[in-house]
């Protein structure tokens, strides 16, 4: 027997259908986008003015991407943008006082966090993935019919992409319950990602760093290894890089759909 007036509730995987969809595309519209989309650009005009200054130097070309622009996405870019979407996926609800109505529709809150998180990464996929082709191809537009170079950007895309769900994954944990935890990222992203990089022996293996550098393809520069990305790196193999970097954002998912799920939020006056 049903009860009258009263929606009935909707699956998971239908909640998170709905969900990404609306966020997805109301993501694209906003002014917050348009900024990170116009930072993306910064490796495409580099990437155009190395090609003009070195017009004679093809064969440094792949070093000089791997080195300098590669150091722009793995280090920065990747992380500013998890940092600020995956902080927001419920600060931004909170803050402008929508999360009652969105709790309030017959949606499960592990589905919304869900959506939200799948929206968010795949706006910031696209925007990371529009930046890296064109700057990738503008610095290899010699070697366009070389079969090796799309295999080198997918796996850059790839690398970056494992990237973005555990960057995502775990400032959007943060996110549901920290009031600064848009600082506390910028600690995390900013201060011991790029510190512990650094150190000798097991201690590097406890950035996120770590196993993205490990996966990079190796590019011959002309001290023979990357001088910058690289740098006191001890590689993880691939395989442990890859399944590391699935843990973090599939246990960080799960913390964060727990911890919305059981929370009571609360609006600031």
């Amino acid at each position: 027997m049903e009860t009258k007036g009263r929606t009935p509730a909707v699956s998971l995987g239908a909640s998170v259908r709905e969900v990404f969809s609306f966020f997805f595309f109301l993501g694209r519209r906003t002014g917050k986008t348009r900024v990170f989309f116009l930072v993306g650009m910064i490796p495409v005009g580099i990437a155009v003015l190395v090609r003009i200054l070195m017009a004679g130097r093809a064969d440094d070309l792949a070093a000089v991407f791997s080195e300098i622009l590669m150091v722009f996405f793995v280090t920065f870019y990747i992380v500013i943008l998890s940092l600020f979407y995956g902080t927001s996926i419920v600060a931004e609800e909170l803050e402008g006082r929508t999360l009652s109505y969105l709790t309030s529709r017959p949606l499960s809150k592990t589905g919304i966090f869900l959506g939200k998180y799948a929206a968010y990464t795949s706006l910031i996929f696209v925007m990371v993935t529009a930046s890296l082709f064109l700057s990738y191809f503008i610095m290899n537009s010699h070697r366009l019919r070389e079969a090796a170079l799309y295999g080198a950007f997918l796996r850059y895309a790839g690398v970056l992409g494992l990237g973005i769900l555990a960057y995502t994954a775990f400032f959007a944990f943060l996110g549901t319950f920290l009031k600064r935890a848009i600082l506390v990222g910028l600690m995390f992203g900013f201060g011991w990602e790029n510190v512990i990089q650094y150190f000798p022996g097991s201690t590097q293996k406890f950035s996120l760093v770590h196993y993205l550098k490990s996966l990079l393809p190796r590019q011959p520069s002309a001290g023979g290894k990357l001088a910058i990305l690289l740098f006191r790196l001890e590689p993880s193999s691939p395989a442990t890089a890859i399944i590391s970097l699935v843990v973090v954002a599939a246990v960080f998912v799960a913390l964060g759909c727990w911890v919305f799920r059981t929370k009571e939020y609360l609006f600031e006056e």
